[in-house]
């Protein structure tokens, strides 16, 4: 099923002044956050140097959720940049994947 970037009423697990995160309604895993930076930056491809340090955050709280979730013995940071790699809402975000053992 296609993701229409519609959030759904999706439980919210984390938020500060910069960083949003709340579960993906079509889950890859049995944890499947995506945090997503309130600024709106299109893509990986789109950051500027002056928002290096907002990539910083978004990494810093999937390290917190992955805590918080109980799924630090082994997660996935996926950050898809262009249609070619799967990005469909255009809006920088990271997916936070665990609760299962990933292949290759």
């Amino acid at each position: 099923m296609p993701h229409t970037g519609r959030r759904n009423s999706s439980e919210m697990v984390y938020q500060d002044q910069d960083i949003i995160a709340f579960r993906d309604i079509h889950p890859q895993a049995p944890t499947h956050v995506l945090v997503i930076p309130r600024k709106h930056i299109v893509s990986l491809a789109e950051v500027k140097p002056g928002d290096l340090s907002l990539v910083t955050k978004m990494v810093a709280a999937a390290n917190t959720i992955a805590r918080e979730q109980g799924i630090v013995d082994g997660y996935r940071l996926v950050i898809n940049t262009g249609a070619k790699a799967g990005q469909v809402v255009m809006h920088l975000h990271m997916h936070v994947l665990g609760g299962k053992k990933f292949s290759d």
